[in-house]
């Protein structure tokens, strides 16, 4: 960790969404995800909000070395988006406990607010962390 992260820190991410973001493209394999409406997925819209933490604080951690994983989720997704529309993430480091981050998120997609809530990441030496893993795979 670098000295310069400290609550305060500010983001903007923006991504078009595309058909391969969209809920039918989330599980391919359960026909109930292929029945529904082509709008972006929860879940992708998840994963930008944590591409937007992520961007938001590597230059403030000693990147590769160290990198961050996502430990709670806790928003909102209350619009739809189509494809085509680009998505805007604005996110902002509001406390800093150790290695615990926590993000303020919210993302619009120019029409609506889709999205408002809070994020946690955690700080991880990367080596040590594939480490833990290979343990993991041989029991």
């Amino acid at each position: 960790m670098k000295d310069t992260l400290k609550p305060g820190i500010k983001y903007q991410h923006k991504f078009l969404v595309p058909s391969s973001k969209t809920v039918p493209a989330l599980y391919p394999e359960a026909e109930e995800f292929l029945a529904m409406p082509e709008v972006f997925a929860t879940g992708y819209m998840v994963g930008f909000l944590e591409w937007a933490c992520i961007k938001c604080i590597n230059p403030h951690i000693d990147w590769p070395r160290e990198q961050t994983v996502g430990t709670h989720v806790n928003v909102t997704h209350q619009a739809a988006t189509p494809p085509g529309l680009e998505v805007t993430a604005s996110v902002e480091l509001i406390e800093v406990d150790g290695r615990r981050l926590v993000f303020s998120v919210e993302a619009h997609d120019g029409v609506d607010i889709i999205s408002k809530g809070k994020h946690e990441r955690f700080i991880i030496n990367k080596q040590k962390f594939d480490a833990k893993l290979g343990e993991k795979l041989k029991r």
